[in-house]
Order: structure tokens, then sequence, then C-alpha cells
């Protein structure tokens, strides 16, 4: 959200718009990952401690599924609970089932990996994105069946990446239920893989957009998620800021929060 950054400037930012605690990614999208390791661990967690921020976790697509012992390491080590990457495996031209299959498969190799990770009380959250053996509502359906009784892993789901029909969205957040690791408030609009103008990529935005939210939030209410939920959205080029200086970005997710804070209100 504040693009390339730096954390100095961040993470004075971070209780302003209203969050507890703060994801690294790496580059492109940021370099606060890669910041981490350049300053140390110790002076990253003397950084959130000064500032009285919590650390949630990291996304490392970077990595994928299989490759995480580290971040997991690294990801206890600083407090946080998850983290974010892609699933793997063959999707495209698949039928139904051969997809089902292949995602069976994909939740049968990752449990020696969610075992690692729930060991350290961390949660790989699998997103669905786009060219992603994880992308359709059928395969999250599957997912979240596939890994009902593995601890470690779950998944992050981000709306933006699937039809925006509410009742198809609401329904998804219910099968999934306490398979939900992350909750990207995160909605299409007009896109972000193109320039435009800034009030139309802003409309990725709870409360810019055209998405209803209320059911969405109807329906976390109803699993009684707790978890981590992002405001979210991705500026073009990547590795901006979503607004061109750190306070108006904040002032932008402070505006999209206090959107869904309204809805709640009214659940």
């Amino acid at each position: 959200m504040y693009g390339s950054l730096p954390l100095a400037e961040i993470l004075p930012e971070v209780k302003k718009g209203g969050a507890t605690a703060i994801e690294l990614w790496p580059k492109k999208h940021g370099t606060q990952r890669e910041e981490l390791d350049a300053i140390g661990h110790d002076q990253f967690a003397a950084m959130l401690k000064e500032h009285s921020i919590g650390f949630g976790g990291t996304t490392r697509y970077d990595l994928g599924p299989f490759k995480l012992a580290d971040e997991i390491a690294l990801v206890k080590k600083l407090g946080g609970n998850f983290i974010v990457t892609g699933g793997a495996g063959d999707w495209k031209g698949l039928t139904p089932d051969q997809l089902k299959a292949n995602v069976k498969d994909f939740a049968e190799r990752m449990k020696p990996h969610a075992e690692i990770a729930a060991k350290n009380g961390v949660t790989i959250g699998i997103e669905n994105h786009i060219n992603n053996l994880i992308d359709t509502p059928d395969s999250l359906r599957w997912l979240a069946d596939f890994t009902r009784d593995t601890p470690g892993i779950g998944i992050a789901l981000a709306p933006y990446h699937l039809p925006q029909d509410t009742a198809l969205l609401s329904d998804l957040i219910l099968h999934i239920d306490r398979k939900m690791t992350l909750f990207y408030a995160w909605e299409h609009g007009k896109g972000c893989m193109k320039p435009m103008p800034k009030e139309d990529e802003l409309q990725q935005m709870p409360g810019r957009g055209p998405l209803d939210w209320k059911p969405l939030l109807q329906a976390l209410k109803a699993i009684q998620f707790t978890g981590p939920t992002e405001i979210f959205m991705h500026p073009t080029p990547r590795g901006i800021p979503i607004m061109p200086t750190a306070a108006e970005s904040t002032a932008e997710i402070l505006r999209a929060k206090n959107h869904l804070d309204a809805i709640v209100a009214t659940l």
C-alpha cells in the first residue's frame, strides 16, 4: 500500500490508518521485506516496539508454497502468524474432475510444509490469484475441504480475483469458514492491470467501487472470523504508494476502514 517507501516513513502511519500490525512484501510490489534483511531483524523488532505495532507476516509469491521453511522461522521470530503465497500445479485446460484431483494433490503435497508452519504458530495462506491452481470458486471450495484437518494451511481470500457476485462471494466465505487465514477487503472495480486515472484505480477500495460489502461482512460475522483483514489494492505501476504521499495513502486506507466499520455497525 505504501509502495517502496522506507519502513521509517511507513511505520508511523500504520496506527493512523487503524491497523494493528504490518505485513511485508518483497519487490516488485514493495521493498520492505528486503529492507528487513538489510537493517536486521532485531532493529526491525525495535522499530515495531517503538511504534506499538504488531507484526502480521509476509507475502512470498517469489518463494512459492514449498520453500517457506526459513520464512516461517523469521515470521515466528518476529511474532507474526501468517505467510501468503500461491498454489502450485497444473490448472490450464483441465476438466473439473482433473482440476479437483490436482487441488487434492496440492493439499497432500503441502502437508509437511503446513506441519512445519503449525509447529511454529504460523499459517500458510494460499491466495486465489490469476494464473494459479487456486483461482476459481470451485478450487477454493476444494482446497478448503481437502485441508479441513490440516493445521498450518488455509486460504487468503481475495474477492478482487473472483466474480463480483455478492451471493457467490458470501457463499465462499461461509464454505471456507475456519480455513480463512486472511481476508482482503479488495474489490475489482476497474482493475489494476493498466494505467488509468487515479479515481478509477481507487475503485478497488471499499466504498469507492460498486461492490456491496454488507453481505460479505455478514458472512464473515457468521463464521466468527477474527483473523487479519487487509484493506488492499494494487497501484500501477507496482512499487509506488497507492496515493502520492504516505499521509494521503493512510487517509485513503482510513476512509475505506470507516466505510467498512459503518457497515459492521449495522449488522
